[in-house]
């Protein structure tokens, strides 16, 4: 090849390169524009027991440990050295919303429920209206028609014979039976 050629494909590849490194950095800056325009989903994150102001009430001393697994059901922590106590743990996490976390702890004595406490638990309509909250932000549509929207429409004509000026013959009716799936053997 001669001289000036290959100086002529240097200054080319020299300047593609350059090129190409300009464009990956508008590449790159426009993406990072995109990635902040574009949240991500987040989603509620729910661990442990949910337990109510009723499950709570239900409870009295001297039940037995299975009557207590049945009303608050399993304990999201039973400590291994205080055999004695379960603990119910309960965390809502929601993006945009403060994280919820409610504490409740039996104690048992001889295998029979002694005392138990905690966080003061809200009642279940309480806890599903305080669910409701985020998704009231958007609003319902009105699904019914007014009069004056109907008046836009015209009605539909009347079939009955009385409107059929030109005597034509009524249509036929509608087959109520259908034919057999399968073909007579």
């Amino acid at each position: 090849m001669f001289a000036p050629a290959r100086y002529g494909v240097r200054c080319g590849a020299i300047i593609l390169l350059s090129a190409g490194l300009a464009a990956c950095g508008s590449i790159d800056s426009a993406s990072q524009r995109l990635a902040s325009a574009i949240t991500p989903y987040k989603i509620d994150v729910v661990q442990g027991n949910f337990i109510s102001k009723e499950q709570v009430d239900a409870l009295k001393p001297g039940m037995g440990r299975q009557q207590v697994k049945e009303i608050l059901g399993t304990p999201l922590v039973m400590p291994l050295f205080h055999t004695d106590r379960w603990e119910y743990i309960f965390t809502l996490k929601r993006p945009g919303i403060e994280q919820q976390t409610r504490k409740l702890t039996v104690f048992f004595k001889d295998d029979v429920l002694d005392r138990f406490e905690g966080d003061e638990m809200p009642t279940e309509a309480e806890f599903v209206a305080s669910l409701g909250s985020k998704a009231a932000k958007n609003k319902v549509p009105n699904l019914e028609a007014t009069e004056d929207q109907l008046k836009r429409f015209p009605a539909k004509p009347d079939p009955s014979p009385a409107s059929n000026p030109g005597n034509e013959p009524p249509s036929a009716p509608l087959s109520t039976s259908y034919p057999p799936l399968e073909a007579p053997k």
